[in-house]
C-alpha cells in the first residue's frame, strides 16, 4: 500500500457506515485495507491509500488477509435484517469473535473497535438486539491483549441511507407515519459525526474495555413535535406535516405475516416483532458526554442540518444553519 499513516483494517467497508467511515479514514491520513464481498454488478473504487480485500466474516483466510500488516481494526459489519436468532447471531456474534480472533494472530495488530448498536442496551427487545450484546459480549470475552473499545450510536441517517430515508421523503410530502404512540424519546446522529468519533478514538488512546454511547449532542434526545417542527422548517418552508399514527397492534399484525412470509420465501426481513418492540420502545436516548471527555470528540452535524444534506436540500441556504 506503499507508505503513509497506520494502517486500518476495516469490516462492513461497502455499506452505508462503512463508506463514509473509509473515506473519513482515508481523508484523515490511515491506510484502508477495507474487506468486501465480491458479487455480480460491484465495483469497488480504488484509491491510493486503500486496498480492496475479497471476502466476508466467514472467511477466515480472507479475515487474516485483512488483517496483516494492520495497527488497528475497525469492526463495523453487522446485520440488521433477519428472520431467526440463528440469522442475526451468525453475523452479529460469531463475525466479532471471528475478526477478534483474526486480529490477536496479526503481531502488529493493537487496537479493536467494535461499532455496536444502542440497541444492545436492551437485549430482550430483539434478536437483532441480543446479537449486538452477544457480539460485545464475544469482544470482551475472546479480546485477550488487544486495548478494545465498543461505540454505540442510536439511529444513523444521511446521504446513503436506505432504512430512515422513506421516513424522512414522506415527511417532505406532508406525512409522517408515528409507531404506535409517538411518545418515547430517541436520539440520532448523523452518519458523518459516527465516522468523525470513530476517527478520534483512532486519534486518543482510550482505556480498554470502554463502551460508550453516541449521540448529536441534543439534550435529551427528540420527541417527534420536535422532529416534525425541524423537518416542516427545512423541507416544507414550515408548511404543516401530518401525523399518521399507525397503532402497535396493527404493526404486531405486519411484523407477523412479513416474519411468516420471509421464512416461507426466504428472504431477510426488516420489519419484525421484534422489530415493532424496539421501534416502540420509550427510551432510545444516548449519552455521549463520557466519549468526548475520553476523546475530545463533539458533534458537528445537529438534525437540522443533517436533515437538509440528507434530502439533499441545500444546509447553507438555511437561516441560521452553519456551512
Amino acid at each position: 500500500m506503499g507508505e503513509g499513516g497506520p494502517v486500518v483494517a476495516l469490516t462492513g467497508a461497502t455499506g452505508f457506515i462503512g463508506t463514509a467511515l473509509r473515506k473519513q479514514l482515508m481523508a484523515a491520513g490511515y491506510r484502508v485495507r477495507a474487506l468486501y464481498r465480491p458479487r455480480r454488478g460491484r465495483v469497488v473504487q480504488c484509491a491510493d491509500g486503500l486496498k480492496w480485500i475479497a471476502g466476508d466474516l466467514a472467511d477466515k483466510d480472507a479475515l487474516a488477509a485483512l488483517v496483516d500488516g494492520a495497527d488497528v481494526v475497525i469492526h463495523c459489519a453487522g446485520s440488521v435484517r433477519g428472520a431467526s436468532p440463528a440469522a442475526f447471531n451468525r453475523v452479529n456474534e460469531t463475525g466479532v469473535l471471528d475478526i477478534v480472533e483474526a486480529a490477536k494472530q496479526s503481531p502488529t495488530c493493537r487496537r479493536l473497535l467494535l461499532v455496536s448498536s444502542l440497541a444492545a442496551r436492551e437485549p430482550g427487545l430483539s434478536d437483532y438486539a441480543n446479537s449486538k450484546r452477544l457480539g460485545e459480549l464475544a469482544l470482551e470475552a475472546h479480546a485477550g491483549r488487544l486495548n478494545w473499545a465498543v461505540l454505540r450510536p442510536p439511529a444513523v441517517y444521511g446521504p446513503g441511507d436506505r432504512e430512515m430515508l422513506p421516513l424522512f421523503q414522506g415527511m417532505a410530502r406532508g406525512l409522517a407515519a408515528i409507531p404506535g404512540d409517538g411518545t418515547g424519546r430517541f436520539s440520532l446522529i448523523h452518519v458523518a459525526d459516527l465516522a468523525s468519533a470513530v476517527v478520534a478514538w483512532l486519534d486518543h488512546e482510550t482505556a480498554s474495555g470502554s463502551t460508550y454511547e453516541l449521540d448529536d449532542g441534543h439534550e435529551r434526545g427528540y420527541d417527534w413535535d420536535t422532529v416534525l417542527a425541524t423537518a416542516s422548517r427545512v423541507l416544507r418552508g414550515n408548511a404543516p406535516i401530518r401525523r399518521l399514527p399507525i397503532p402497535v397492534p396493527v404493526l404486531r399484525t405486519i411484523a407477523g405475516i412479513n416474519l411468516m412470509a420471509a421464512r416461507a420465501f426466504g428472504y431477510a426481513p426488516m420489519l419484525t416483532p421484534g422489530k415493532v418492540r424496539e421501534i416502540t420502545h420509550a427510551d432510545w436516548v444516548g449519552n455521549g458526554h463520557a466519549f468526548t471527555q475520553a476523546t475530545g470528540w463533539r458533534p458537528a452535524l445537529g438534525f437540522e442540518r443533517g436533515l437538509a444534506d440528507t434530502l439533499g436540500t441545500g444546509a447553507a441556504a438555511l437561516p441560521g444553519v452553519p456551512s
